[in-house]
């Protein structure tokens, strides 16, 4: 009979130090926006070194979790943050152009998460779930229809006045209302042709080409927490992603 001997992962230091900072933003110890102790401060707090504490935090910075100011400190990044306007938003003019879209939504209602939903959002198949559907309009121009499905049970009291008296985007939504903040999202696009229904909300022919952004938004811990299906006109706009 043979043992099975399994090896311990080692992180280095500075890694198991962002894992920690990761668990207190986790357990709301430091809100969105709020600033956290200085690195003396987690340097006395973890028993590690200043240039330990750098280290971890220079990571959760280019990670768009934490936000250095100059002569202010360390504070926990915010989707008002101007350098994150359009760090989910990659629908642009062909010229490059940015442009902020106005949102029109169409409805905001209650429902049962599906096999697709329950599996992108981490739910049992049934769960109740908030789907949201709205139009992104650049230039007057509808190019974006966004179908959103989320835990009705994290966003409790989400509706549609909710949605559209706030006055900032949805992401801005869930971290101000609900403190639940998006670090990252996964996306898969592909081509598809659009249907009766999205060809006559898009106000394009049916059958024409559209751009099919599939995406899972994910808070801290890597937990999934919004899933949105984005079907986009291309005619005058394109995707742009930014591999520097």
């Amino acid at each position: 009979m043979t043992k099975s001997h399994s090896t311990p992962t080692f992180r280095p230091l500075y890694e198991q130090i962002k894992i920690l900072i990761t668990q207190s933003l986790v357990a709301g110890e430091w809100r969105p926006g709020e600033v956290i102790p200085s690195e003396l401060e987690l340097a006395s707090r973890f028993k590690v070194s200043q240039g330990t504490v750098r280290k971890a935090i220079d990571e959760l910075a280019a990670e768009n979790i934490l936000v250095r100011r100059q002569g202010k400190g360390t504070f926990v990044a915010t989707h008002t943050e101007e350098h994150t306007q359009y760090r989910f938003l990659r629908i642009v003019e062909l010229s490059g152009r940015k442009e902020f879209p106005v949102s029109e939504l169409l409805h905001c209602e209650r429902g049962k998460a599906d096999s697709t939903a329950a599996e992108r959002l981490g739910l049992k198949r049934g769960a109740p779930v908030m789907m949201v559907r709205r139009l992104l309009r650049f230039s007057g121009e509808a190019v974006i229809l966004d179908d959103i499905c989320l835990s009705a049970t994290l966003f409790k009291g989400l509706n549609d006045g909710l949605i559209a008296e706030f006055q900032g985007t949805l992401y801005s939504l869930y971290e101000s209302r609900y403190g639940t903040r998006i670090i990252r999202a996964e996306e898969r696009i592909r081509a598809v042709m659009a249907d009766n229904a999205v060809a006559g909300l898009l106000n394009i022919s049916p059958n024409a080409p559209l751009l099919d952004i599939d995406r899972v938004a994910y808070t801290y811990g890597d937990q999934p927490v919004e899933w949105r299906v984005s079907r986009c006109n291309t005619q005058h706009h394109c995707y742009l992603n930014d591999l520097g």
